[in-house]
């Protein structure tokens, strides 16, 4: 993979990968985040195909940056990261999953196959974004993919599992949202009281076990 790095301002760097996004290339990205934490750096983004990093101009030069960043990129080539493994109970379907019947016609499966299907699978947390604690999950099969709602809803409910496209997630505080809700679970996914605010973090596998309702 041919990294792509750029400034952006006088006060950020980018190391930039061509899409599509693979799981090597966020496992490179994560390991890189950790490196330059470790060296001191406090201000480190890393994103789909993307880690921006944020620096004093005052205290560090601009090139020098960027060569660490590329030496880094360098050296991920060989890294293997042990994931963190994370169980998140759901209750499926009713009124914590109100889209489940249409993501089953959409799909052509029954509500029952969609839930075995979505909870079976070993998901990714690929980046956060969107909200603080919202992990952007990889791994959804691509028999559950779902269009977003035409209409997203105003307010989404803390906890709710949505499928928008060829993703799944989970909603960690209420706010509106256009994923299609198949689920909801009562897991805290950030508490800013924490030493680490968010329970998941990059390179996190989750699965999904389904606690309570129809489909437990």
């Amino acid at each position: 993979m041919q990294e792509s790095l750029y400034l952006l301002g006088e006060r950020s760097a980018v190391l930039q990968q061509p899409a599509p996004a693979t799981l090597a290339c966020q496992r490179r990205i994560w390991w890189v985040a950790e490196r330059l934490r470790e060296a001191g750096h406090t201000d480190v983004v890393p994103g789909m195909n993307n880690l921006t990093l944020i620096f004093d101009p005052d205290r560090l030069d601009a090139c020098e940056v960027l060569a660490q960043l590329k030496r880094l990129w360098r050296a991920a080539g060989r890294a293997i990261p042990t994931p963190r493994q994370v169980v998140i109970p759901v209750c499926y379907g009713g009124e914590s999953g109100p889209d489940l019947g249409q993501v089953a016609r959409y799909t052509g499966l029954n509500e029952a196959q969609v839930v075995a299907t979505h909870s079976r699978t070993d998901y990714t947390v690929f980046f956060l974004g969107f909200q603080p604690g919202f992990a952007y999950l990889g791994g959804l099969p691509a028999t559950l993919a779902t269009p977003r709602l035409t209409m997203p809803r105003l307010c989404v409910p803390a906890g709710s599992i949505g499928i928008g496209g060829e993703q799944t997630g989970i909603y960690p505080a209420a706010s509106p949202g256009g994923w299609q809700l198949i689920g909801r679970t009562e897991v805290s996914l950030f508490d800013p009281e924490q030493a680490s605010p968010s329970l998941l973090l990059p390179g996190d596998t989750v699965r999904f076990a389904p606690t309570g309702g129809p489909y437990a």
